[in-house]
Order: C-alpha cells, then structure tokens, then sequence
C-alpha cells in the first residue's frame, strides 16, 4: 500500500529529471578562457553591451539568448584582383590578423551582429588594399615600395576597424602576381640597376686607390725634399765621424787617421 502511494512521487521525479536535462543546455553554459559572452534579455532591457561574461561557468534563464565571442587573435587569407596606378591588373594574397576588443563585445554585436568579420573586417580590408595599390605602380609594389604599400594599408584599415572595436595586429602581402611580360620587365630592370650599381662601385673603388696612391707619393716626396734639405755639409761631417768612431770601437778596425779622406773625414786602416 505505501509503495502504491510513493509511486506517483516518484513517476513525477523522473519527469522532472527529464525535463531538467532537456532544458539544462538553456539554463547553464560555459564560457572558454579565449571567450567572452554577452546577454540579451528577452523580457528585460535588451542588449546588455556593457555587461561582458567573463570565461568559467554561468547559468541564465531559458528564454535570455548569450551571444559568445572569439576573442583571441585570429587570421584571415583574402585573394583578390587589384589595379596600379597606371590601370595595370594585379593579383594579390594578403593577410590580415586581428582580434575584437573583448570589454566592447556587445557594441560589436549592436552594429555587426555575430558575423563581424564578413560583415566588417574583410570589406575593410579589401577596400583599403583597392585604394592604397592605387597610387603605386606594379613596380613599386613588385619591389621597392612593398613595405611602405603594408604599412599603408594596415595604417588606413587600423582607423576604420578600431573605430569599430576591433583591433587589427598586422597585415601581410603574402604574394603578388603580374603578368609575365611585365614581371620579366621589370626584373630585367632591376637587374641592370643592380649591374650598374656594381660597375659605379667598382669605378668609385679605383678611383679612391689612385687617390691614395697620389697622396701617398706627394707625402713621400715631401718627406724627401724635406731631408734633402736639411742635409748640409757640417752635418753630414758630424754624421760621418759619428758612424767612423763606432766602427773604430770594432775588434776588426786597427788605425784610425782623423782627416785624411778626400772630405775631411776620419780614414781606417787595418783589420783581420
């Protein structure tokens, strides 16, 4: 009898653990430590921007819709046809990396909804890549200027996307493409820059050496005209008899006659 009278209790547990796990997916959720989440309340305020979920585990009423985010840096490959300066077609690979500013999640979805990135970055992206390959010709960007054509994209698209709450990292042009006879063209040029700057500085390498060896034969003639001058006849006496007494000190030198050469200068005689 007292089994007959638990029974229903226990009948109406099982049903309200089934309906428990049914709707626990809109009663609990988890947010990721590269997430952020946002809430909107169906039955309350709306969007609520300024309040962001923080990564851990979280619970809501079943009718309040979350809204989660990526917030960790992401890339993003994009191939596109662009023209130079001068109306030349050009197929470019770029790529673009960024994140959303995870406090300003909600202002994203206000404007954006989930999809930013189709909606926002890669448009962005795009039109700024279109309009600053405008004003350099293929040459430029083939060679010389392809860095400073990086930074001005990344600096044009940087305005418009943190206007917007999402920060961009970097931007890379992955490869540029040209048609052939233009490519050729353009590298045959560089080549014969790159010769010409070899034989310019192997002229400049001569003419520095013949300069030096002009500069140092005027030092040494100088140098010569200096002594010459400074040579006279007392004191190259004075030197003569200097260099006459050390050889009278050696064991080989026997007699010394002091004046009896033909300039005056002291004579030896004798030795082993």
């Amino acid at each position: 009898m007292n089994n007959r009278r638990i029974l229903p209790f226990i009948v109406l547990g099982v049903i309200a653990l089934f309906v428990l796990a049914g709707i626990s997916s809109s009663l609990f959720y988890t947010i990721n430590a590269t997430q952020r989440a946002v809430i909107f309340y169906k039955f309350g305020n709306g969007l609520d921007k300024d309040n962001v979920i923080q990564p851990g585990f979280h619970t809501k009423a079943p009718w309040n819709e979350v809204y989660v985010y990526n917030v960790q840096e992401t890339s993003r490959d994009e191939n596109m046809d662009i023209l130079d300066k001068s109306g030349l077609s050009i197929h470019m690979d770029v790529t673009v990396r960024f994140n959303p500013l995870p406090d300003k999640i909600g202002y994203i979805y206000e404007k954006f909804n989930v999809d930013y990135v189709n909606v926002l970055v890669v448009p962005e992206i795009r039109s700024a890549v279109r309009q600053v390959m405008g004003r350099f010709t293929a040459e430029e960007i083939y060679s010389t200027k392809r860095a400073e054509v990086e930074s001005t994209i990344k600096a044009e698209a940087e305005k418009v996307l943190l206007a917007n709450n999402v920060n961009m990292v970097a931007l890379l042009i992955r490869s540029i493409v040209l048609p052939d006879q233009i490519r050729i063209a353009i590298e045959s040029k560089l080549q014969q820059e790159q010769e010409a700057l070899a034989y310019q500085f192997r002229l400049d390498k001569e003419k520095s050496e013949a300069e030096r060896k002009r500069i140092a034969a005027e030092g040494e003639s100088r140098a010569n005209n200096i002594i010459n001058n400074s040579l006279s006849d007392k004191l190259l006496k004075m030197r003569g008899i200097e260099a006459t007494l050390e050889l009278a000190k050696s064991p080989n030198s026997k007699v010394v006659i002091v004046g009896s050469s033909k300039d005056g200068l002291p004579m030896i005689l004798g030795g082993n």
